[in-house]
């Protein structure tokens, strides 16, 4: 599993300047929600702690006696109920309940708080776990995935472009089930973190039969189960990048497609599509990559790098209080 690298100290104009930074604190303290951290010793939490709690952004809860707290038998009872037919005992799931994360995540599950924000300490690994095992997967969706928020300079008639790239982060070889599952948490999920339409486009080498191979047949696969799952979500697929992001490109290989050419969610066929796409478009075409952000879950649990700085921990909890919104497509 892949976590980001810190985001350059010295970033572009564009990026600082862009609408949807600028809008996260904004739309995310206009009902805060409670976020718990788990890694109290770490200084970049404590820092972005006191910075949310300062601007209302949030109500953040800075976890730090878990053993102590009086909600220890809630949880470990709550974790016992899920885990003992995969047999886990009491006395386990006691034992478990005091270890802070997943301490943090019963609190979530139990709606105690919205949501939760680690990994500035604990590894991707670690947190996917214990949100798994307190928390779960979102209805319908029995995936565990993440995307990038990526904002990239002008290249269509709109300005300060927010793309999102999914999977990136989580899942190397995804079957079609899973693609299905990625396309829709990513929608789910960008209606209630960018507040737009989404527009998915499932990406190949191939656009509607250009070629043929098992990874295009996965991607097609994938589309057609999304599109009987959630008729009234815009999809298309399978579908080369340029048909999905450029009008010129479309009208030429997809004329009759609802997205192509005006896609907003580009879900890659791979881990290594994804990760090497988010990367070539931060470092090439000087794009600020918010992420991984993980989806599918029932309630949000995010995942920083061990890389992130304070800033990055503010950006992540006011994305995680938008994700509590629930809103649907």
């Amino acid at each position: 599993m892949h976590t980001s690298a810190p985001l350059p100290e010295s970033q572009p104009e564009h990026v600082s300047a862009h609408p949807f930074v600028q809008s996260l604190a904004r739309r995310a303290s206009q009902r805060p929600r409670t976020i718990v951290f788990p890694e109290s010793a770490d200084a970049r939490t404590q820092e972005a702690v006191e910075r949310l709690n300062a601007a209302g952004t949030v109500t953040a809860l800075l976890l730090h006696d878990v053993a102590d707290d009086a909600r220890q038998a809630e949880v470990a009872d709550w974790l016992h109920q899920r885990r003992a037919s995969r047999g886990m005992t009491s006395a386990d799931a006691a034992q478990a309940a005091r270890d802070p994360l997943m301490f943090a995540d019963g609190l979530v599950a139990l709606g105690h708080a919205d949501g939760c924000v680690a990994g500035a300490v604990h590894t991707t690994a670690a947190v996917i776990r214990a949100a798994l095992w307190m928390i779960g997967t979102a209805p319908g969706v029995r995936t565990v995935s993440s995307a990038f928020y990526m904002l990239v300079p002008s290249f269509r008639d709109a300005d300060n472009e927010v793309l999102t790239f999914t999977d990136c982060a989580v899942l190397p070889e995804p079957s079609a089930q899973q693609l299905a599952d990625i396309a829709i948490a990513a929608a789910d999920d960008r209606v209630r973190i960018v507040g737009d339409t989404p527009r998915v486009a499932m990406l190949s080498f191939s656009t509607r039969g250009s070629a043929e191979a098992a990874s295009v047949a996965r991607v097609r696969e994938a589309t057609a189960l999304v599109q009987r799952a959630r008729p009234e979500l815009a999809i298309d697929g399978e579908m080369q990048a340029d048909a999905a992001l450029i009008a010129s490109v479309a009208s030429r290989k997809a004329p009759d497609s609802r997205v192509a050419g005006s896609a907003n969610v580009l879900v890659f066929p791979s881990l290594d599509a994804g990760n090497i796409g988010y990367k070539l478009v931060e470092r090439l075409g000087r794009a600020q990559a918010i992420g991984p952000i993980l989806q599918g879950l029932a309630r949000p649990a995010s995942d920083l790098s061990r890389g992130a700085s304070a800033n990055d921990i503010v950006q992540v909890a006011a994305i995680t209080a938008l994700q509590a919104s629930r809103t649907q497509v």
